[in-house]
């Protein structure tokens, strides 16, 4: 990939490449991406109007920022997003500890052989997945880990305490010349924070009194969470100051959005239509406005991820058990989710033994939206007459789709529930029976039939 690129620093020098901060590479890029009609932010969803163009702001501003949001809203992802900024190959001083630039060393080992091998400097080309450096901040983390530290064992080689040389360098200087990123920054011990504010205000280091400054090109970001700030501790103020931005992050505003992160990034081990995504997505919206659980610690997108390959997996165990094929989830399967998730939320106190109650009940609420929602001005009445008058349809996770199916006659409005949720005549049993499912369990939800459930069946009528 790098065959042809300059090899030495007179090379380099001839074919124009000079030195150039991370800050004013990332904000040419990014405006050549938005000139362009570009995305340059890809797998991001729900942040276009809100989140986006505040980060797009302060990347051209050459703020150093902070994420602030609860767990699960993607902080992460979005932070590691900004790799994709980056040029793809950047020129460093081959066998430099640090990612020097060959026209602008700054350590005094790279010096004195800039000094001594002048145009024959070597090159090497360092790619941008090369220069994001992320750090989870922990409690023990020290400044040893961030800044640096002396090296016994280069003392041990001969070297005076008083050579620069026998410097450890931490995780920011090994970032020069590209993207450090602190995860749960107020978890970082006090102390420890302000070992950044030289960082961020003067763009250099000071290590154990050594009168070393190393002029540090980096761009600082971080994540937080609102709570840390009075829980599990704080962002010193000072350091707080030097964050030129600082941007709120959220959950997904729309049902779609929902859907599409879920999609995305859940790995589903059976078939799951968009009508059982989307009623795990407003499940989720609805435990975010519950006042049974703590809205303080958050409901994740994690959350709804996990519950969506819940979903698959029991669709999965049912065509094992029964040996159907393909796999294809069906609303019973959204049952499942209550009972293996319940331990991922924080429930508010005084809900101690109604947690399945709660979960079970905003489930159903899910599913009832989700119904209107599809079947919204599809008459139903003819289903329900037809399995109160005598053709009670079980299902469950011992039931085939086809058996389902079986229990019912011809009703032309039933080609109409599975055309309202994207099946249709020739697809497999599966796809219409997860269709008539939804139909069957929103007229229950809405008191035109009963359903009687045990643990393996459940039967309408």
């Amino acid at each position: 990939m790098t065959s042809g690129l300059p090899t030495t620093v007179g090379a380099l020098r001839a074919a124009g490449y000079p030195p150039r901060s991370v800050k004013a590479e990332l904000r040419e890029n990014l405006v050549e991406a938005l000139r362009a009609k570009r995305d340059p932010w890809p797998g991001i969803v729900g942040f276009d109007r809100t989140v986006l163009p505040q980060l797009e702001r302060a990347i051209l501003a050459g703020h150093d920022l902070v994420l602030l949001g609860e767990r699960g809203q993607g902080k992460t992802r979005l932070l590691r997003s900004l790799v994709g900024l980056l040029d793809e190959w950047t020129p460093v001083i081959d066998g430099a500890e640090l990612g020097e630039h060959p026209l602008l060393p700054i350590t005094p080992e790279s010096r004195r052989r800039a000094a001594e091998l002048g145009d024959d400097l070597p090159v090497a080309w360092r790619h941008r997945d090369e220069r994001f450096a992320e750090k989870l901040a922990t409690p023990d983390t020290s400044v040893g880990d961030l800044v640096g530290d002396v090296d016994p064992v280069k003392v041990a080689q001969g070297r005076s305490l008083g050579d620069p040389e026998t410097i450890h360098y931490g995780l920011v200087p090994r970032a020069h010349r590209g993207i450090i990123a602190v995860n749960e920054l107020p978890d970082l011990a006090e102390r420890i924070q302000v070992s950044l504010l030289n960082v961020m205000e003067e763009r250099d280091i000071q290590i154990r009194g050594y009168t070393l400054r190393l002029p540090l090109d980096v761009l600082v970001v971080a994540t937080a969470n609102p709570e840390d700030y009075t829980n599990r501790g704080r962002i010193i103020t000072p350091l707080k100051d030097r964050f030129g931005a600082e941007i709120r992050t959220h959950y997904p505003l729309e049902v779609a959005a929902e859907v599409a992160l879920v999609r995305q990034e859940s790995e589903l081990v059976a078939e799951v239509g968009d009508h059982l995504l989307e009623a795990v997505a407003r499940f989720v919206r609805h435990l975010r406005e519950s006042p049974a659980i703590d809205q303080r610690s958050g409901v994740s997108a994690r959350f709804a991820v996990a519950a969506a390959e819940t979903v698959a997996a029991a669709a999965l165990r049912r065509s094992a058990l029964i040996g159907e094929h393909p796999p294809i989830a069906r609303p019973v399967d959204l049952y499942s989710v209550p009972d293996v998730l319940r331990g991922k939320l924080e429930f508010e106190a005084g809900e101690e033994g109604r947690e399945h109650e709660v979960l079970t009940h905003l489930l159903r609420r899910a599913v009832a939206d989700t119904a209107r929602s599809a079947f919204a001005g599809l008459n139903l009445r003819s289903l329900a007459e037809v399995v109160s008058d005598g053709h009670p349809v079980a299902t469950g996770e011992q039931v085939p789709a086809a058996e389902v199916l079986a229990a019912l006659p011809e009703l032309p409005v039933l080609h109409d529930v599975a055309q309202r949720v994207g099946a249709g005549p020739a697809d497999p049993p599966g796809r219409i029976a997860s269709a008539v499912e939804l139909a069957l369990e929103s007229l229950y939800l809405t008191r035109q039939l009963a359903k009687d459930s045990d643990e393996d069946r459940t039967v309408y009528g």
